[in-house]
């Protein structure tokens, strides 16, 4: 199984809980995970936590993710199917969705369609919570996973499935 990280998942663990200058094995450990294939972030959403680097609280944050080994570990190397993207769209959203509508969906249906594509190799990681009543772009990734029959977990899940523990490399 790989977890698939929505860009939330990273932003907020820097912002929040784990910040890159705080807690460095939370960090040497998402690194080693990459490196390890059980987690990576899809382009598209690398490029979202990019582009949201001209925040200053977001520069640590940004420069672990550009450091040349931590990008080759983390970024999955597949590109998404554009069909996929487009079933995403047109069964998770709505199949009639506006330019505007389509716009505010920002970068989750290429989370998504990665999963779709292999919905046995895939686990879709983010911080957001179901709001089922919400529809069309406000659609939530978890109800968009739901829809289509995919796993989707917040980040505690994942870290308690993948054994997180700060002391996780001692004795390495």
């Amino acid at each position: 199984m790989i977890y698939l990280l929505d860009a939330n998942v990273l932003i907020t663990a820097h912002s929040y809980y784990y910040p890159v200058d705080a807690v460095p094995e939370f960090w040497s450990w998402i690194a080693h995970q990459a490196a390890n294939n059980k987690i990576k972030i899809p382009v598209e959403i690398y490029e979202e936590i990019k582009d949201g680097s001209n925040d200053a609280e977001q520069d640590l944050l940004y420069a672990w993710i550009q450091d040349s080994d931590h990008k080759k570990a983390t970024v999955l190397s597949k590109d998404v199917d554009p069909a996929m993207v487009q079933r995403v769209i047109a069964e998770g959203y709505a199949n009639d969705l506006t330019d505007d509508e389509l716009e505010q969906l920002g970068r989750d249906p290429f989370l998504i369609a990665y999963a779709l594509a292999a919905p046995n190799d895939y686990c879709v990681v983010t911080t957001e919570v179901s709001k089922p009543r919400k529809q069309r772009q406000n659609r939530r990734i978890p109800d968009v996973c739901n829809t289509l029959g995919l796993r989707c977990i917040d980040t505690f899940s994942m870290l308690r499935e993948l054994q997180f523990r700060t002391n996780w490399n001692q004795g390495r």
